[in-house]
């Protein structure tokens, strides 16, 4: 019984030093690294679909400058992305098509104000499937022969909203809701028009500037909607902060500036 009872108490012994050990092996365990030996980081930054094309570009120019920091971008519509943020989805930054869409969550205290800055602007455009004749301007939306234009719905896409002011604005929208069709984001509405399911459709410049399936027909005045103004800020709940200021930094660089710029973007 006695040497039974020795036998437990030094299988007991064994199992307890293991698991020990185990776990010391776990915390003294390196975190993974880059060639420099810079902690890796991933980043994921919600942004405006209308930002994909410059973004992507900006990707791969910051990972050739900082190898040890991941971008994994979700774009969307800015309402969309914005309720996410909002309701506790894990966010390093966002990046609006509109100003109301990002105060909203520094009013929730889900942005500090002092890091977010107005970063750029566009302009809003009538645009047709490529070598349309009848089209020449907005109010030619009301033609008989134009069954159905396209819009980002104004509730959660920007462009929608500044598109429905707008065509309000111009004495137009009574005429053209019925014949609307609503997108989720303003790279739905381009794609109805290059595929033709569409008469029409009104999206941000930079959009149609990355098609060659489209023209742009005509420009919305800037006196029909309020300015269309893109801010950037990181979200406080980030795990992350350092690494996303830094690429919260990058963006505001000259550098970064030029690619945006390149897709039809303004600086503020």
């Amino acid at each position: 019984m006695l040497k039974q009872l020795k036998l437990i108490c030094l299988l007991l012994l064994v199992t307890l030093f293991t698991v020990a050990c185990s776990s010391n092996e776990e915390e003294a365990a390196p975190k993974e690294t880059d060639h420099e030996g810079k902690e890796s980081v991933e980043l994921t930054i919600s942004a405006a679909a209308s930002l994909q094309d410059a973004l992507s570009e900006i990707d791969e120019m910051y990972a050739d400058q900082h190898p040890e920091t991941k971008l994994t971008f979700n774009f969307g519509g800015s309402g969309s992305l914005q309720q996410q943020i909002s309701q506790g989805a894990p966010v390093d930054l966002f990046f609006s098509a509109a100003e109301d869409k990002f105060d909203t969550l520094v009013e929730e205290g889900n942005i500090a104000k002092e890091d977010g800055v107005d970063l750029l602007g566009n302009s809003l455009v009538l645009i047709a499937p490529r070598n349309e004749e009848n089209l020449t301007s907005f109010t030619d939306l009301t033609q008989e022969d134009v069954e159905q234009i396209s819009l980002g719905t104004p509730e959660s896409v920007p462009a929608g909203a500044y598109g429905v002011k707008s065509l309000e604005n111009m004495g137009l929208w009574n005429e053209l809701k019925a014949k609307t069709v609503y997108a989720k984001d303003v790279r739905q509405v381009l794609s109805y028009v290059e595929t033709g399911n569409v008469n029409a459709g009104i999206v941000y410049k930079t959009d149609a500037l990355v098609s060659d399936k489209v023209e742009i027909i005509d420009t919305a005045g800037a006196d029909t909607h309020t300015p269309i103004i893109y801010p950037v800020g990181i979200v406080k709940d980030t795990k992350n902060y350092d690494a996303a200021k830094e690429f919260y930094t990058f963006l505001q660089t000259d550098e970064a500036l030029k690619v945006f710029e390149k897709y039809g973007f303004t600086a503020q």
